[in-house]
């Protein structure tokens, strides 16, 4: 996990006309129930889910667009979620 702690000196170091928001999220789609079943069969957790109705603007998609770290900051996820969630929950 070191080349996380480098992320934002990478950014401060990139050219004036580079500003942000810079997305550093997972490219693969996936819903928050799929995230949140994985992390309830990773963890044994008894833990139930609740479906609520979603706000009116809430977006039915969501994937990063991840374009601008690749090109200004060399980055990339090179742990798979499912990996980095057994990591974290360990």
């Amino acid at each position: 996990m070191a080349i996380q702690r480098f992320i934002p000196r990478r950014l401060m170091d990139t050219a004036d006309d580079v500003t942000g928001p810079v997305n550093m999220g997972n490219p693969n789609e996936f819903t928050i129930k799929e995230l949140a079943e994985k992390i309830i069969d990773l963890t044994g957790s008894r833990s139930k889910l609740i479906n609520e109705p979603l706000p009116v603007d809430d977006p039915t998609q969501r994937r990063p667009d991840i374009t601008l770290a690749k090109e200004k900051l060399g980055w990339e996820p090179k742990i798979e979620l499912e990996d980095g969630l057994k990591d974290t929950t360990a």
